[in-house]
């Protein structure tokens, strides 16, 4: 079957299409053929070389989440899985192939209406945007940032706070166009990368949700209100300078909070019961998702120069 891989780390050209034998499901897994395949900012983060301290290696098989037809069960899994129409999780590695394997309990079956592209661009951004919010404590009448909109995480999470009677609901992006549509998902008020905006933004925030991180992650720090709470769900702009919790400490009177989010933290079935009803209140149009391209499964360089370049706005899906 084919498969992309991590030639080398580094910019998007070190990725290769290879043929590598089709993964058979061990006991507890089932086997999917692919419809549709998520590509994420951890992908890129990966591949980059970022994280090769943790363990990711040049050979590394690319893509955590996938859509398509359970094919084959292993030893323990219920056989009535085979034929249904998946939504799977694959950890860091073995999603971007024509077959894939899970574990049966990080695999959900997809509602009606709900295609393997929208399933692939809510599945894992839209249970990190909930339990973001959740972490943060945001309640109705608070005011959000929502920094690095433009992607999936962002997307939802605008959505889920404008949903949850957020008074003003603010994101980052980088164009007009981009903020005209973040306004049509629930966005109130549009700054650009660097936190400015318009005289009707809010001076400061009650949450901010960054996807972010970077260089400039103090200084939205710095836009918190009191008593105000920062959630990092990732660095798709780098790591953030190493002293910048003395921002926290200088203002200390303030009783700022700052947290770091992984679902990974969360139990799968609490993951699972949220992404069931996301997976269904998209299927009834109560929850948009944005598709920003399908490609080729052997076009994944292009996908990957659209999100190092900053063009992508939702999520890129690749299709074997």
């Amino acid at each position: 079957m084919k498969a992309v891989v991590i030639r080398t780390f580094g910019d998007p050209d070190g990725l290769e299409v290879v043929d590598v034998p089709a993964p058979v499901p061990a006991p507890g897994q089932v086997q999917i053929a692919t419809e549709a395949i998520g590509v994420g900012g951890v992908d890129a983060v990966i591949r980059r070389g970022t994280l090769a301290a943790y363990g990711f290696r040049e050979g590394h098989l690319l893509g955590s989440e996938v859509a398509g037809r359970v094919t084959a069960v292993g030893e323990g899994v219920d056989a009535s899985w085979t034929g249904r129409r998946v939504w799977a999780f694959t950890g860091l590695s073995g999603g971007y192939a024509e077959q894939a394997v899970a574990a049966v309990e990080d695999v959900l079956e997809l509602p009606d209406g709900l295609t393997g592209a929208d399933a692939v661009t809510l599945g894992g951004s839209g249970v990190v945007a909930h339990f973001a919010l959740d972490r943060a404590r945001c309640t109705p009448g608070e005011t959000v940032l929502v920094r690095g909109a433009a992607g999936s995480i962002g997307i939802t999470a605008v959505q889920l706070a404008a949903r949850g009677g957020a008074s003003a609901v603010a994101v980052t992006t980088s164009s007009v166009e981009r903020g005209a549509r973040m306004r049509d998902l629930g966005a109130t008020h549009v700054l650009d990368r660097a936190g400015e905006g318009g005289p009707d933004a809010p001076a400061g925030f009650d949450v901010v949700i960054d996807v972010v991180g970077g260089p400039q992650l103090p200084y939205f720090l710095d836009r918190l209100n009191s008593n105000g709470r920062y959630v990092a769900v990732g660095v798709v702009g780098g790591q953030p300078p190493a002293d910048f919790g003395m921002r926290l400490m200088d203002a200390f009177r303030r009783s700022l909070s700052f947290a770091t989010f992984s679902s990974d933290t969360v139990p799968g079935p609490d993951r699972q019961a949220v992404r069931s009803s996301q997976f269904a209140d998209a299927a009834h149009g109560n929850l948009r998702t944005v598709v920003h391209e399908v490609l080729p499964l052997d076009r994944a360089v292009l996908a990957h120069r659209a999100m190092d370049a900053g063009e992508v706005f939702g999520r890129v899906v690749l299709a074997p």
